[in-house]
């Protein structure tokens, strides 16, 4: 979200700069060109005075003529700047530098042409800096309502071009301090902004992970923001008094039931005395009797293992993994099942005594539906950022159905159903990995058999 906002509100501030500083920019060049076209105006202005005498053929003399001529040379000399006094049919009258005459074609003809017209030059089209052109402003003699000459400057512009340069470099400048401090101004309020949105998705995900005791810090952001980081936390709570009370009611009814139950299985072992011995009525209800003290037992378990907190820390997942397949070993053994090992010096974050848990109800699982003289393969490696514990039977497998549904709570499947268990086992290992950052995924092992794959990070986890 900072990507997306951030460079909005920088293109925004930028386009208001822009706006603000091309105009000033045009209008500094603006105003000294018009500057230096009111300088020459007055010049011009300034040698019509002078030549209008000596236009007069009655009363002209060479004095007038040598003084006008003075003053265009040391004009030219001290300004740089071409000028003349033209009479209308283009004989100079006088000249700075003398050698310059009026030219067939060009902004000084088509000067000199518009002041034979009465008309004086006053805005002559802008020069920008990197144009080298010249401005010219003509100025006409008039007497007795007649134009009888046409004084004509031809200045260069570049020290005009100059001047309008280091304005503009002076607004760049400015600008350019402007859109720092107001990209600065844009980290700040996106920050004040999204910092508490950033807070929120960590503790959302911190909450996802299993850490329900996390909770939202209402301290800075938009006053919207941190009403909804109240309205988060108050959901928070509410969610973890739900569950809280799910696990209670659970585990206080398993617990409850276990007397009434456990008096149950003695009353009816107490009947099985005064019943023929091998009658299979009472053998069956004494089985279900234990299968339900079984299913009471794994449903505290789940409970428990759903809202306890993990301690996760750095565990050798090699030699955990080497000391449940040993602890394994002989129920294997027993009925004629090879559990075989290969667990390397691995680490990875974990609870030990939460994997050690998932790894016994995955083991027990692998060795319950494989058939005698198969085999059982852990296999520990490490991906990556990740450990990984691989458990493979050569059981009866499961189909693509039956893949999907594995480790839901209750469910078995129905070639399975004469198989001891609660259905809760795997559901429990489940539960036991989440709360430390781990996962546990499910695929087929081929020729047959069930493949199932621990994950646990190999990272800390982030504080």
């Amino acid at each position: 979200m900072r990507t997306r906002l951030l460079p909005l509100l920088i293109v925004l501030m930028a386009a208001v700069l822009l706006a603000l500083g091309v105009p000033l920019a045009v209008s500094l060049a603006a105003a000294q060109q018009q500057k230096v076209v009111v300088d020459r105006i007055d010049d011009t202005a300034y040698f019509a005075a002078i030549a209008r005498p000596a236009t007069d053929t009655a009363t002209g003399s060479r004095d007038v003529l040598r003084v006008l001529s003075r003053e265009l040379e040391n004009y030219h000399e001290v300004y740089g700047i071409r000028a003349g006094v033209f009479l209308p049919n283009d004989t100079p009258l006088a000249s700075g530098p003398s050698t310059w005459f009026l030219p067939g074609s060009g902004e000084v003809r088509d000067a000199f042409e518009e002041s034979l017209l009465s008309r004086r030059s006053h805005d002559p089209q802008q020069v920008w800096p990197w144009q080298r052109g010249r401005l010219v402003i003509a100025s006409p003699v008039i007497r007795d309502g007649d134009v009888v000459a046409v004084v004509v400057t031809d200045s260069p512009t570049g020290p005009m071009r100059s001047r309008i340069l280091h304005g503009w470099l002076i607004i760049g400048a400015g600008l350019t301090a402007a859109m720092l401090v107001a990209v600065g101004a844009a980290l700040r309020l996106t920050g004040w902004v999204l910092r508490p949105v950033r807070v929120l998705d960590v503790t959302t995900h911190e909450i996802a992970s299993g850490r329900l005791k996390s909770r939202v810090a209402v301290a800075s952001g938009p006053p919207e923001l941190r009403r909804l980081a109240r309205s988060f936390n108050e959901m928070a709570d509410n969610v973890e008094d739900v569950l809280e009370q799910q696990r209670a009611f659970v585990a206080d009814a398993s617990h409850q039931l276990r007397n009434p139950l456990a008096a149950l299985l003695l009353r009816i072992e107490l009947l099985a005395f005064e019943l023929p011995e091998g009658n299979e009525e009472i053998a069956s209800v004494q089985a279900e009797g234990r299968r339900l003290a079984q299913v009471l037992d794994d449903l505290l378990d789940l409970a428990l293992a759903e809202h306890t907190e993990a301690d996760v820390r750095l565990t050798d997942i090699g030699a955990l993994t080497a000391e449940r397949v040993a602890a394994w070993a002989p129920t294997a053994e027993a009925k004629g099942v090879r559990l075989r090992g290969t667990c390397p010096a691995t680490t990875g974050w974990a609870d030990p005594v939460a994997l050690s848990s998932a790894l016994d109800a995955v083991i027990d699982n692998a060795v319950k539906f494989t058939p005698p003289d198969e085999s059982v393969e852990v296999t520990v490696a490490a991906d990556g950022d990740t450990s990984t514990i691989e458990v493979a039977d050569r059981g009866p497998g499961l189909t693509d159905e039956e893949l999907a549904r594995i480790g839901d709570r209750f469910w078995r499947s129905g070639r399975h159903q004469n198989v001891k268990g609660s259905g809760l086992g795997l559901s429990i290992s489940r539960a036991l990995l989440a709360a430390g950052g781990g996962t546990i995924a499910y695929a087929r092992h081929e020729p047959h058999g069930l493949r199932v794959t621990v994950t646990v990070p190999r990272t800390g986890p982030t504080v």
